[in-house]
């Protein structure tokens, strides 16, 4: 026979909360009281008694009646709240709180008497958009800069530079230098941790080093030695020298200049897989070209789920944004931990917990992207099929086996393609019923006080097909 549905009443709470209060049956509560003290006399062991023989009276004398009573309420919150859930088809994002707390509770449970409890606990918010199309959004106008294609050759350029020795002169700004150096903080002597090297090379440009440092070598000569006074930022993400001055006693062992290859058609060879400096240049010049539009393209999804976030109607739960927050912080860790940064060192409690801190605002974004999205899919009935995930998933089998990827989750993938796809649909539909600002780029900033930018109006594929003249 299955248990009497429970008389159960639910309000909303602002933040997309539910309280739920739930009676319990006097009967349902002498039930989990004495289902508890028949468990605890089984499991008791008390000296002149064999073990599961121990009398109920006894087993009361010796716990106490609160002890058995806990046990009973414990039992009974966990077997009520699952029953509230599928009688009620709440699905909780997480654990619920007791409105009075378990003490409270416990202090006033009777197994003899009806007993009320009051829960809260947070559910999936449900996101409405105001409106979706007819949206005005403002982009800057990408613009190629061909000076680019010159920066990269030079790039490569010092890539393949030959280090040529120096020894008659001093250091000047641009050498590479050997150094050998030993730091320790001003104010106690203490060594700085990760602040020593032994024949080192390091440029000698502005930012490779903390300030001071690189100020302070140029002008050695080789195998002079030198005490640097130096004071590390206060961001620096060491946290116990942040803002700390130090001092650096340095040996330059030797000096090198860069010579840099001639710009040829052997450079080009060397550079890439180009035959000349023609058909390198054109190939960098396609490729910044495509990098510029890719931009631009991405530029103008981001303005139009802007403005289409601003039309979002949501209460986000805290369970979600303390969610969305873990994520930022842990992505920010494998970021660190990528560039070879000792992650378990640096990331000390109080670090994470100031990251969580001010991950909020950018957690709280993107939550509110993914549910104006989510809101606009659902609004316009916007769908992936499984003959398009099929497609995508026949598409990439070639890259997956190049990859030697083993240990792959199918379901995890095809969870992440239908993602992607969904996207892609949802910004092509914001593309079509929306309009996008292009604004040229402000010359200077004197031009910009004088005069407002200029302003292209894209507008939306159906305004192109309305505008189109008809033909006779």
């Amino acid at each position: 026979m299955s248990a009497a549905k429970l008389k159960v009443t639910t309000s909303s709470k602002p933040n997309s909360r539910i309280a739920v209060a739930v009676e319990v049956p006097a009967d349902r509560c002498k039930k989990s009281y004495d289902e508890a003290l028949s468990k605890l006399s089984r499991s008791i062991s008390i000296p002149g008694f064999r073990k599961g023989k121990v009398p109920k009276a006894v087993v009361i004398q010796q716990l106490g009646v609160k002890r058995i009573q806990a046990s009973a309420l414990e039992s009974l919150l966990q077997k009520i709240w699952t029953e509230t859930l599928d009688q009620e088809g709440i699905e909780p994002l997480c654990e619920p709180e007791l409105e009075d707390g378990f003490e409270t509770i416990l202090e006033n449970f009777n197994p003899e008497k009806l007993l009320t409890l009051k829960l809260e606990t947070d559910i999936a918010p449900i996101p409405t958009l105001k409106k979706s199309s007819g949206l005005t959004a403002e982009v800057e106008n990408l613009i190629f800069d061909p000076k680019k294609v010159d920066e990269l050759i030079e790039q490569s350029r010092a890539q393949l530079a030959t280090k040529v020795p120096v020894n008659d002169r001093a250091a000047k700004k641009g050498d590479i230098a050997l150094l050998s150096f030993k730091g320790s903080f001003s104010d106690d002597g203490s060594e700085i941790k990760g602040g020593s090297g032994d024949s080192i090379e390091i440029e000698l440009e502005e930012g490779r080093m903390i300030p001071g440092f690189i100020e302070g070598v140029i002008g050695m000569n080789i195998n002079d030695k030198k005490t640097l006074k130096c004071q590390f930022p206060k961001d620096y993400h060491q946290e116990d020298a942040k803002g700390r001055k130090a001092e650096f006693k340095v040996s330059l062992e030797d000096l090198k200049i860069k010579e840099l290859p001639e710009l040829n058609d052997e450079f080009a060879k060397q550079a890439s897989d180009k035959e000349n400096m023609n058909d390198l240049r054109a190939d960098l010049e396609k490729r910044l070209k495509e990098d510029t539009e890719r931009k631009q393209a991405k530029n103008r999804q981001d303005s139009l789920l802007e403005a289409l976030v601003k039309e979002l109607e949501v209460e986000l739960p805290k369970t979600l944004i303390e969610q969305e927050v873990r994520v930022i912080v842990e992505q920010t860790a494998q970021n660190f931990a990528q560039q070879g940064i000792d992650v378990k060192s640096m990331f000390t409690p109080e670090l994470v917990k100031s990251l969580m801190e001010s991950s909020k605002g950018e957690a709280e974004k993107k939550l509110r992207q993914k549910l104006a999205l989510n809101a606009l899919a659902k609004s316009e009935k916007i769908e992936v099929s499984q003959k398009e995930i099929n497609s995508k998933l026949k598409s990439i089998e070639e890259e997956i086996k190049l990859s030697n990827e083993k240990n792959i989750d199918e379901s995890r993938l095809k969870e992440a393609i239908t993602d992607d796809l969904l996207q892609e649909k949802l910004f092509v539909w914001l593309e079509e019923n929306n309009t996008v600002l292009e604004k040229d780029p402000e010359k200077n900033k004197d031009q910009s006080k004088e005069k407002s930018s200029k302003k292209t109006t894209t507008k939306t594929n159906k305004e192109k097909k309305s505008s189109k003249t008809p033909k006779s």
